[in-house]
């Protein structure tokens, strides 16, 4: 497929959000009072997105996409490593979308630089590689998500969002060799949740071995009323609202298994 159809393909998978809640003709039901000129509701701040391929194609199609969509602003655009952090310094982004491959043979160093540089910016890789070495590097070196660049218009968006919610997200196509990705020879994982602690790592580790807070604290040899606030902690950094969502979001990472 070629650069422009790609771009077009995007730009067709999602509907135009462009009408209002009355629907095709904008009038109200008989009846319903308009809203008051004097109220002022402020909206919630957009969710900040960078866009960085070396593609102007890619980077136009999904700009496209996401322009589309309420709620969601593209701050910048970069073609290069140095670009990226330029840009990553000047509009501090939610989320940036990079495909690392831009500036070889940099690589995934420019995901690196961009967390020492900006940690609570969420990175989700969007690049056309699917080698294990290309996934392990960009996880190891802290990207939350991984799609490749054949996903649709719905999965980018999802992605933005889970990264910008401080949870992980992968292609359909790695998740089912996620936990072996992450599990390099010597035995200790590499997590793909860079905004933990280690010692959140730790227990969210054995939260989705499917310990309880008691256990955890046992064996961390730490007070129970420490690991709750750590557990409650991790919850707020990972955008779960509950235990059984965390271990969902853990084991999909392979976590649990050791």
């Amino acid at each position: 497929m070629s650069q422009q159809e790609n771009t077009t393909r995007l730009q067709r998978q999602l509907p135009s959000h462009a009408e209002g809640p009355q629907g095709d003709s904008g009038h109200r039901p008989e009846g319903e009072v308009p809203p008051s000129p004097y109220s002022h509701q402020r909206a919630p701040a957009p969710l900040t997105v960078l866009l960085a391929d070396a593609q102007p194609a890619i980077r136009h199609g999904v700009r496209s996409v996401l322009e589309r969509i309420s709620g969601i602003s593209v701050v910048g655009e970069a073609a290069t490593a140095d670009e990226v952090l330029a840009e990553t310094s000047r509009c501090r982004p939610d989320v940036l979308v990079v495909d690392p491959l831009m500036d070889e043979p940099t690589g995934t160093h420019v995901i690196s630089r961009v967390l020492r540089m900006t940690p609570d910016v969420g990175v989700l890789v969007f690049s056309s590689d699917d080698d294990d070495k290309s996934i392990t590097s960009a996880l190891h070196a802290g990207a939350r998500g991984y799609l490749i660049k054949r996903a649709n218009a719905d999965q980018i968006l999802r992605g933005i969002q889970a990264v910008a919610a401080g949870e992980a997200i992968v292609d359909k196509s790695i998740a089912d060799r996620l936990s072996v990705l992450i599990r390099p020879a010597t035995g200790q994982y590499y997590y793909p949740f860079p905004q933990l602690t280690n010692r959140e790592r730790d227990v969210l580790d054995r939260i989705a071995a499917g310990k309880s807070n008691t256990a955890i604290a046992r064996e961390l040899a730490l007070a129970s009323k420490t690991i709750s606030n750590r557990v409650s902690t991790i919850f707020g950094k990972l955008g779960v609202a509950d235990r059984a969502q965390a271990i969902v979001l853990a084991r999909d990472a392979g976590l649990g298994h050791g």
